[in-house]
């Protein structure tokens, strides 16, 4: 029930945060995935979380990501345990965002595959950083499915690394994510 909650909560923030006129087009995801891979030659960290947030506006091309940091699932509950709170401090900045546009003009009443951009801010740790991501939109049957990746340095988000374990976690994080936007028909 509590993450029924809490993703009911999360979307109603993310659509409370456009304004939405008579011709925007909105659309939602709220089971997308999101992974990380960090490879190192002492261990590789991976982790995954089904529960993305995605709100788009075919009107402006505006598109938002959420993620609740603690939805990220380790094959290993010590590394999730240290991601939580020694690193990203999840109690602490409990979410990362995406907001940004995506930069290519796209006919979304037509069917198949575009490579796109979406130029925004990341805000992972509570630093907010410029980001230009490159992926993959399909369009099919009035669904559309982005899948992308993109790679985060630590450093550029704080996220302090204690020297004694500097080898096993890489500076460069590779993100990888895929969601299918359904359109958003609000409740009357």
């Amino acid at each position: 029930m509590k993450k029924i909650t809490c993703i009911l909560t999360t979307a109603i923030l993310l659509i409370n945060n456009y304004a939405f006129s008579q011709v925007a087009k909105v659309y939602i995801c709220l089971n997308g995935t999101i992974s990380f891979f960090s490879e190192t030659p002492v261990e590789n960290i991976d982790a995954t979380s089904l529960t993305l947030n995605c709100i788009l506006n075919t009107s402006t091309n505006e598109i938002n990501y959420l993620v609740d940091i603690a939805s990220f699932k380790f094959k290993k509950p010590l590394m999730q345990e240290h991601f939580n709170e020694k690193y990203m401090e999840s109690d602490k900045y409990p979410r990362a965002t995406f907001k940004g546009k995506i930069n290519e003009q796209i006919d979304w009443s037509k069917d198949g595959v575009y490579p796109i951009t979406a130029t925004g801010n990341l805000n992972i740790h509570n630093v907010e950083k410029p980001y230009t991501e490159k992926g993959t939109l399909t369009i099919k049957d009035g669904q559309f499915t982005f899948e992308g990746s993109f790679n985060v340095k630590t450093a550029d988000h704080d996220i302090e690394v204690p020297t004694i374990v500097i080898t096993n976690i890489a500076e460069v994080i590779n993100v990888k994510h895929k969601c299918t936007l359904v359109p958003y028909i609000p409740k009357k």
